[in-house]
């Protein structure tokens, strides 16, 4: 071979792209290799120790997202690493050793370079470039976090933080590390999974009124377990307002209105009768309707029970619990409001204190009832207060 071509080819090989090199395939660096024409008659230098720059991605095409993503030199000294997404924000990285590793997590579905850089045991610096295609996963490997509260609600109190998936989470403990909530001021807290599609967040005792709250849900291609991956990462910032707390005893029929600790009035109510028991407990406002229709068949009475029932208009409901349990006006029961206990497991109160009520209240207030025999659970709806802390708190995952 003639000496134009060999230093042709040695020009080349200096400039090649990389592509997706792994642990198992290199290409090396040919820029020193000997020019050995003869024209000259002399005898060359021996050539540079070659750089090897590889990846530990075996496909280029498919990088594994559970994998972290790595790019090492033999035969050299790894300078420089810079990783950006096509078109799109570089991602963060450190260098350990003679290794660069990636910190964060990469995007499904996503073309990458890398370009590196390393030093020749000649001083010569060897640049290099890689790209790769990390794997493409359906919405079927991904699950969603939606969160409660919404981003800029205000609440009250006893609201917890509430992350839900919309596919389970076999690996809670990876999750919950990735999971925070931060407040001013700060408060005592901690994680609770109910299962592993829904985890829950309480501070240690109620909220104080005022406080501003940041949760962050930084799971956006976390491995889940089971071959799922987080699909996205949410922040979601919200306000505590005034501590409404209401106390409702079932066997005085009182309900006492208590805002930031001051007494603002006591209503007499109406709670379940015998066979439909109002529970006892603490709940916590979920939702609230101006004028909802309330139907026996939703909560188990059949249309043809004696006591089935069917209002199209029932006025300021507030619900307490996932299984029924509203406050709202209930005028046909006035005469017994105060007296006795005559619902279906509903509080009731007049239409002119329940619309007082209801202009007040907020989602995440407290409800306390006392005076019966049935108990509040967990899983009912907003059921966070009734465990003590630390029994809550082993329910995280990392407890």
């Amino acid at each position: 071979m003639s000496a134009r071509l060999l230093a042709l080819g040695a020009a080349l090989a200096l400039s090649t792209t990389l592509v997706g090199c792994d642990v198992a395939s290199t290409t090396d660096d040919e820029a020193g290799a000997s020019d050995s024409s003869g024209a000259s008659g002399e005898q060359s230098s021996a050539p540079p120790t070659p750089v090897r720059i590889t990846t530990n991605a075996p496909d280029p095409n498919a990088v594994r997202l559970a994998a972290p993503f790595k790019i090492r030199a033999t035969q050299g000294s790894l300078d420089s690493v810079t990783v950006s997404a096509v078109g799109g924000a570089q991602v963060e990285g450190r260098m350990v050793g003679h290794q660069w590793e990636l910190d964060s997590r990469l995007e499904p579905g996503t073309d990458y370079v890398a370009r590196a850089q390393a030093e020749r045991s000649d001083g010569e610096v060897v640049s290099k470039v890689v790209k790769f295609h990390t794997e493409n996963l359906t919405l079927d490997q991904q699950t969603y976090p939606s969160v409660a509260p919404l981003g800029g609600e205000t609440v009250g109190v006893g609201m917890p933080v509430i992350v839900a998936f919309d596919l389970p989470v076999a690996d809670r403990a990876s999750f919950e590390q990735h999971m925070s909530v931060t407040s001013t001021p700060a408060q005592q807290g901690a994680w609770h999974w109910l299962n592993d599609s829904e985890v829950h967040w309480r501070p240690k005792s109620y909220w104080q009124a005022g406080t501003d709250v940041s949760v962050d849900i930084d799971i956006n291609s976390l491995p889940a377990g089971k071959g799922i991956y987080g699909q996205e990462s949410r922040t979601v910032e919200f306000h505590v307002g005034d501590a409404n707390i209401y106390r409702v005893d079932a066997q005085t029929h009182q309900m006492r209105v208590f805002s930031n600790g001051s007494l603002l009035r006591t209503i007499p109510v109406t709670t379940g009768k015998a066979g439909f028991t109002t529970r006892s407990g603490t709940k916590v406002i979920m939702e609230k309707f101006a004028e909802k229709r309330m139907n026996s068949e939703t909560v188990g009475i059949a249309s043809d029970d004696p006591e089935s029932y069917d209002i199209d208009d029932v006025q300021w409901a507030m619900r307490v619990t996932a299984s029924g349990e509203f406050i709202h006006a209930a005028p046909w029961s006035v005469g017994s409001q105060g007296r006795a206990n005559v619902s279906h497991g509903c509080t009731g109160l007049s239409t002119a204190d329940a619309g007082w009520l209801y202009a007040m209240t907020k989602r995440g207030d407290v409800v306390e009832y006392t005076g019966t025999d049935a108990s509040m659970s967990l899983e009912n709806g907003y059921g966070d207060w009734n465990l003590p802390f630390d029994q809550y708190r082993a329910g995280s995952a990392l407890h």
